[in-house]
């Protein structure tokens, strides 16, 4: 595929994407809000020359914040540009960045990507992992925007989809004024199809800290659920027809101890599913939401909320991190190591293959291969706070041992940037 087709398909996407979007609606009903700026509408009071940052949902966006804040110590006077392609990314961005102007980026049809370009004039754009969008990375060269990839990584298997039309995304990815890979893995396979200019800088992700109000709302949840143990199963996934939460509330029955299991579903869509589930399998079950102190009958407290991941891992003894036990790639398991607690995820990790790799190298977590597993480990680490101190020890080491990716990325940002601009000039 060329740049030509690519944008023909762009002509004929539009009603095909408004379908998808209402489809997605009828779960989530804020895939409905602001469908103009996704299709070139112009923007209202559209911020001038900001920091712009694009991050697609909620995982990039928060990988983004120790960036963004390291970005401002280089350029405290430009206004922030948040934008995203989800509606629960566009919401944390909102929490994360109260200053900043939180918008959905255009998809790619040239007009569209040409108009958001006309509207902010950005200092400069950074697109957080790995998002390749070829109009739009062309149309900031023609605008003379500097564009840099930022904690990009590349799995074997997407590498393996761009090489089959790397006559598309190669001179996409060379219109880049920088892209800094998560590992140098990442780098190799980012250089195949296509990248210069690659730099390995690490993972931002390792330079987030559970903030002030997370530690607040933990303190909180455990006044709510009281002194029993806690078992937390984060961002759990449904996946090819295979739903996370069940396969680990049906092997939660072998349990026979008094701790809570708190389940926190990755998508909101699957709150009220999970709940059901729950009950359906025998269980007494609450959710967070209904803001009442946790029974001690209760088993099963199910964390419908959004934004809160941190506290629910602060307030547990041990976690286990979900999209693993379903081949989805896993999510983000460095929170819970950063929050000191026993870690655990399943099979599927080729989405922080590396992270994975070396927090089990340096025994700041644990790998298990189903739910049987998953539950037997839990049930000998909430019996033994010997383990779990040893865990904490291991997981403040290895979490220190990665940090300063966000650092290294805002320093080759700036000067890359005042060299551009100086070129200019």
């Amino acid at each position: 595929m060329n740049r030509w087709f690519y944008t023909q398909l762009w002509r004929i996407a539009p009603p095909l994407i408004r379908h998808y979007l209402k489809k997605r609606a009828v779960k989530s009903p804020a895939y409905l809000y602001h469908w103009g700026e996704r299709f070139g509408e112009p923007f209202d009071r559209p911020v001038q020359h900001p920091i712009w940052v694009h991050a697609v949902s909620v995982g990039e966006t928060r990988a983004a914040q120790p960036l963004v804040e390291a970005l401002r110590r280089h350029f405290p006077d430009a206004p922030l540009l948040m934008t995203q392609m989800t509606p629960t990314g566009r919401a944390a961005a909102k929490e994360l960045f109260p200053d900043a102007q939180c918008r959905y980026l255009p998809y790619d049809k040239p007009e569209w990507v040409a108009q958001f370009l006309k509207e902010h004039r950005p200092l400069f754009g950074v697109l957080m992992e790995t998002e390749i969008w070829p109009n739009l990375m062309h149309a900031c060269a023609d605008a003379h925007v500097p564009l840099f990839l930022a904690n990009a990584r590349l799995s074997e298997k997407s590498q393996r989809g761009y090489l089959k039309i790397r006559n598309l995304f190669e001179p996409a990815l060379q219109t880049l004024s920088g892209c800094f890979a998560q590992t140098a893995e990442d780098a190799e396979r980012l250089h195949l199809i296509g990248a210069s200019n690659v730099h390995v800088c690490g993972n931002t992700k390792y330079d987030i800290s559970p903030p002030e109000r997370m530690r607040a709302l933990a303190a909180a949840f455990r006044e709510r659920i009281g002194t029993r143990p806690v078992a937390v199963c984060a961002s759990t996934r449904f996946y090819k027809d295979q739903d996370e939460a069940a396969l680990l509330l049906e092997a939660w029955k072998k349990y026979t101890g008094d701790a809570l299991l708190v389940v926190v579903p990755r998508h909101p869509e699957r709150f009220q599913t999970t709940f059901e589930t729950a009950q359906a399998l025998g269980y007494t079950v609450q959710k967070r939401s209904d803001n009442l102190p946790v029974s001690r009958q209760t088993q099963v407290w199910v964390g419908d909320s959004m934004g809160e991941l941190f506290a629910y891992y602060l307030s547990s003894d041990v976690a286990f991190v979900g999209g693993s036990l379903v081949d989805s790639g896993c999510q983000n398991i460095i929170e819970p190591i950063a929050c000191g607690i026993p870690t655990v995820f399943g099979f599927s990790t080729y989405n922080f293959a590396a992270a994975c790799r070396s927090a089990l190298e340096a025994q700041a977590a644990v790998q298990v291969q189903n739910a049987d597993e998953w539950c037997t480990f839990v049930s000998a680490c909430l019996e033994n706070p010997s383990e779990r101190s040893h865990f904490a020890q291991q997981a403040a080491h290895f979490v220190a041992g990665h940090q300063g990716a966000s650092r290294r990325m805002a320093d080759e940002i700036a000067a890359s940037v005042r060299h551009l601009t100086h070129e200019k000039a």
